[in-house]
């Protein structure tokens, strides 16, 4: 049993681009992006992919429901689980749904979702939801505390449409995550190095490897061996692998595995279900 003030996250999505459930894809999840982090009593979500349909399955058996979730971005794989997030539809929730990458295009996260759930694309509107939902815009850059003793820190990554990368910091401790994401070869984003220097806990986008990257340079994502070079110039403790190319199986990843953990000891490769304290 977690203690109050226990702190850790629960992976219910690592997929990237597509869900890919399967035979090829069962040992290590075939959903796209949702994380789940507990700051002691307080829970924060961490996109809205075909894993969130899981995660709150698993929360209504529990009671009422009172969270905050962070989108980085809104393309779809990041998006599509929210509406089949079974809290959404019981009068009882609270939540908060935050973005930091729309403001700077005259956008609001409210209005983003609106549009997806439109018809012919989607039956309903949000307003479908009983839930008791708030849309929250920021910068990315902003310092936010969505809870007591919870302090989140975000910076702009390099990603079509814009996206964003936070920090959660909680009794002392920090995991970052940092999804989607592209580098420049030869050139490490300072954005990311500053948002997780001396972290303890890593999770960054390594869609690719530095072999698949050249013919992907453009596609907004990253690759397992940037995030280890990011990771050891930023004296981060554990990096995880996550966002995983929908065309990487289990045994491929199984070879990421491998070599990440012989290039940088104590390297883990995301899967559903694990959870991680750092």
């Amino acid at each position: 049993m977690a203690d109050s003030e226990d702190f850790y996250v629960r992976f219910w999505g690592v997929r990237g681009s597509i869900a890919t459930p399967g035979p090829s894809t069962s040992r290590y999840g075939g959903n796209t992006s949702s994380l789940e982090v507990r700051c002691g009593q307080h829970m924060l979500l961490f996109d809205a992919g075909t894993g969130l349909r899981y995660l709150g399955n698993e929360l209504v058996k529990n009671g009422p429901v009172d969270t905050d979730l962070f989108l980085t971005h809104t393309h779809f794989d990041h998006v599509c689980g929210l509406p089949f997030f079974v809290p959404l539809f019981i009068k009882t929730t609270q939540i908060r749904v935050w973005a930091g990458h729309l403001k700077a295009r005259e956008m609001t996260v409210k209005y983003v979702i609106s549009e997806m759930m439109f018809s012919p694309l989607f039956p309903v509107p949000p307003e479908i939801f009983t839930a008791n939902v708030a849309y929250l815009d920021f910068d990315a850059g902003e310092v936010l505390e969505p809870r007591p003793g919870v302090r989140l820190r975000t910076a702009r990554l390099n990603h079509p449409d814009r996206a964003t990368g936070y920090r959660i910091e909680f009794g002392g401790k920090s995991i970052c995550y940092l999804t989607d994401t592209q580098h420049i070869i030869g050139k490490p984003d300072q954005n990311v190095l500053n948002l997780i220097k001396g972290s303890e806990m890593v999770i960054y986008d390594s869609t690719y490897t530095d072999a698949e990257f050249p013919k992907r340079a453009d596609w907004g994502h990253s690759t397992w061996e940037e995030g280890v070079r990011l990771c050891d110039a930023a004296g981060v403790k554990t990096f995880v692998v996550f966002h995983h190319d929908p065309d990487h199986d289990d045994d491929f990843m199984d070879g990421i595995s491998k070599s990440v953990t012989e290039k940088r000891p104590g390297s883990i490769v995301a899967k559903e279900g694990m959870v991680l304290r750092p």
